[in-house]
């Protein structure tokens, strides 16, 4: 048990802690309270032996100064005040300063032995509880992680589910639209050549000019000139709108990856960009958005989760900015890892708040507007893929998040 003896006289302090060190005890020695305050933070002992009435600062208020240590950490020393004056007046001062016992400095060395075997005790039995605290907070924050990653495995279900729903509502009446819309601009093609034809035939029908005149009032009854350019156009645009719908409906599958929910290598970048098409609504309003990739190679992942990480931090970075800025994306790699960078011209993260942002349920938004669990669950799918996510941030000087991956996942 390492013990910190506090004692102003040099030769009372040298026979004590002889016999202390003869029990197996370390001892480190102090003259007055101020410099067991200073010893106390360094050496961290499992308990303290307090002489009362030194020079400098006394027994009780380096008792005091110590407890006000201790409350910063939710710990406990204990502390046994020495006296030569066994006084019930001491006794008392001496509880009420943060003292756990008395220990007479003339008592027989048997009482000092039976005092320290009882502390002994007591270290044993705080050591066996940290350790239990320890096992306690690993547990629930297994627990957290695995309820973490429960939460979000029911989210990339839902989502998994809704993308293929929707897909397979949109793409048939897609297809068929398009087939139709195929078949009848080849028809309005023939329509048109057949008028071209007709049209070839004024000459003739000059001759007759009632029929003439029936033919240029429908021709001007129609605009017909202005349909033949325009019934091109509108076919062309209904054509490119089908392709639009197709391209989201295409996003969509990329980013849930329903076809493969499981470890795959993927192209990260490709990830982003789909990912940026499907939460590009909560963007374009908001901020223009800038690319700097690096072109990297495939990483094994599970790509709908990497992809959730990335729609959150979008969504975050959109949500930081007031007015209108700018979202930077940015890509790397080294020999074993590859990174994705997203950085915001926001308002930054205050310091009070860095350290909480990955924490379950925390969120900075207005009650009713934010769960906090987007960035716990993030955190949570970059620790499952032995990745991190890394932050920098200053208030009114914007954020940027890191997640980085290894490329290949490792060996379990």
């Amino acid at each position: 048990m390492k013990i910190l003896l506090v004692e102003d006289s040099r030769a009372v302090a040298v026979v004590m802690a002889a016999r202390l060190a003869s029990f197996g005890h370390d001892v480190v020695l102090a003259e007055n309270g101020q410099i067991a305050v200073e010893k106390f933070r360094e050496s961290a002992p499992d308990l303290v032996l307090m002489d009362i009435e030194m020079p400098v600062m006394d027994g009780f208020a380096a008792t005091n100064q110590i407890r006000r240590i201790e409350e910063a950490t939710s710990a406990w020393t204990p502390i046994i005040f020495l006296t030569a004056s066994n006084t019930h007046d001491n006794l008392i001062t001496a509880i009420e300063a943060g003292g756990d016992d008395f220990l007479a400095k003339n008592w027989p060395e048997s009482i000092l032995q039976a005092k320290m075997k009882a502390m002994t005790r007591i270290n044993t039995l705080r050591q066996r509880l940290a350790k239990n605290l320890e096992q306690l907070t690993e547990t629930n924050r297994n627990l957290a992680d695995t309820q973490n990653q429960l939460l979000q495995s029911q989210t990339m279900a839902s989502v998994g589910q809704l993308a293929a729903g929707v897909a397979h509502e949109i793409n048939n009446p897609v297809g068929f639209v398009n087939s139709n819309l195929g078949s009848l601009q080849g028809q309005i093609e023939g329509l048109l050549k057949v008028i071209a034809a007709y049209e070839a035939a004024d000459p003739a029908i000059a001759a007759h000019p009632a029929l003439q005149a029936a033919i240029t009032a429908a021709r001007k009854s129609a605009d017909l000139d202005f349909l033949r350019e325009d019934i091109i156009t509108l076919m062309s645009e209904s054509r490119e709108g089908l392709a639009r719908v197709a391209k989201i409906v295409s996003n969509l599958k990329d980013f849930s990856h329903v076809d493969n929910a499981d470890w795959q290598f993927v192209k990260l970048e490709a990830g982003l960009d789909s990912t940026l098409e499907v939460v590009g609504n909560e963007i374009k309003a908001k901020a223009e958005v800038k690319k700097e990739y690096a072109g990297l190679p495939d990483v094994e992942c599970m790509a709908a989760q990497i992809n959730q990480v990335f729609a959150k931090l979008l969504v975050n970075a959109a949500q930081s900015i007031e007015g209108r800025g700018t979202i930077t994306l940015r890509t790397g790699r080294d020999e074993k890892e590859a990174w994705v960078e997203i950085e915001d011209t926001g308002k930054g993260i205050p310091p009070e708040n860095m350290k909480r942002i990955f924490d379950p349920f925390f969120s900075t938004l207005p009650i009713g507007q934010g769960t906090g669990m987007g960035l716990s669950l993030a955190y949570s799918i970059a620790r499952g893929h032995h990745g991190r996510i890394d932050v920098k941030s200053g208030v009114g000087q914007g954020s940027t998040f890191r997640l980085t991956l290894p490329l290949r996942r490792p060996a379990v």
